[in-house]
């Protein structure tokens, strides 16, 4: 699951160590269309490498390569690597076990952080909880027989966890969805995840039907004449935080033919703004969206007695992104929604532009 806070400090030692390039490959075999944190090919030795940079929104000058070597072949000098196709991976996010799943390799995921809150029957049933952030379990990681360990950071690499791996012996690869901006560019991580199990060509065929539906449907969108403003978010504690224009969630209300309330947010990362502010903007929007844990209009209007008057509630035009949601809360608009853009992005159009009702959607529902 999405669960990481690291300190400042370590962000800055670990996410600037490497400022020249140090990308082996020689020979690429797979340049994303859409993502802009992978490549796959080979160095001068025919050694396939997945090389990631910049897994982390906002920073830059990380770069990890991992080695995916045939049983003949062996890795260079301290190098990490692994001999695929893996069978057995750990993994922090939903998300990429939603990709896995995707690929039928759902059963090869024998440890994950936050299991109760996976949607995925098989690996809610199946999986070993293998703890979360810096309370990562990580002998019980060595002891399920971990091949390769799957990382994910929103704010910043972790040298401990990457330190204790190395330690173990345990090879890792830290996979950036988060960090790209567009739709397409988080489902096409799919194919970096299906280069460690051997599957390459199926995930690109999957990736390849989202994008041709994703662009079927931002086409259509583009002919609405009316564009709804949208507001987006929750407050969280005295803060709003609202996404940058360059963000994913912006990048859906724009494919989708829709306009973001706010346009000022330039930066790379969401910022916080006051609830005056973010109310005088809601106020403006014809539709509010991703409303946090809120499960009803009536839940909404107590959250503060002035989102009452707000227009996107009093014409009931509220939708949250929890219609897949298990007993324990987690939500699989997080997990499979991740790599399943176009279901997404159907879902806004239809929420957008026709009032949809929740029965019409996949992972949207509309407050009653």
């Amino acid at each position: 699951m999405r669960w990481a806070i690291y300190i400042l400090a370590l962000i800055i030692a670990s996410c600037t160590s490497t400022p020249k390039s140090q990308n082996p490959i020689v020979n690429t075999c797979y340049t994303p269309q859409y993502a802009t944190g992978f490549e796959i090919g080979y160095d001068s030795e025919g050694r396939k490498v997945l090389w990631i940079t910049d897994p982390c929104q906002g920073l830059s000058h990380f770069e990890q390569g991992l080695y995916l070597l045939t049983p003949e072949q062996s890795a260079p000098k301290g190098a990490n690597a692994i001999v695929a196709p893996a069978s057995k991976l750990s993994v922090l996010s939903s998300s990429h076990a939603a990709m896995l799943d995707a690929i039928g390799m759902a059963e090869a995921v024998v440890g994950a952080s936050g299991v109760r809150y996976y949607t995925n029957n098989t690996i809610r049933t199946c999986a070993t909880e293998i703890g979360y952030d810096t309370a990562l379990d990580y002998e019980r990681i060595k002891a399920i027989g971990t091949q390769v360990m799957l990382l994910y950071s929103v704010y910043g690499v972790d040298n401990t966890a990457m330190n204790k791996l190395s330690q173990l012996g345990i090879p890792y690869i830290y996979i950036g969805d988060y960090a790209e901006p567009t739709p397409l560019g988080k489902a096409e991580w799919i194919v970096a995840i299906a280069a460690l199990c051997g599957r390459e060509q199926e995930a690109i065929e999957i990736f390849n039907g989202i994008a041709e539906r994703y662009n079927a449907l931002k086409a259509s969108a583009a002919n609405y004449t009316v564009r709804p403003k949208v507001m987006l978010n929750t407050p969280y504690r005295d803060s709003w935080f609202m996404p940058a224009v360059e963000s994913y969630a912006v990048q859906l209300i724009a494919d989708a033919g829709a306009e973001y309330i706010y346009s000022q947010n330039k930066s790379h990362q969401s910022i916080p703004i006051s609830l005056e502010q973010a109310l005088l903007l809601a106020s403006a929007a014809d539709v509010w969206i991703n409303v946090g844990n809120i499960a009803s209009l009536a839940q909404l209007k107590s959250e503060n007695p002035r989102f009452a008057t707000i227009p996107a509630v009093t014409s009931g035009r509220v939708y949250n992104n929890t219609k897949r949601t298990n007993n324990a809360g987690g939500s699989d608009f997080w997990e499979s929604g991740a790599l399943n853009a176009d279901i997404v992005l159907d879902d806004m159009i239809k929420l957008l532009h026709h009032n949809a009702p929740t029965d019409s959607l996949h992972y949207y529902k509309r407050l009653e």
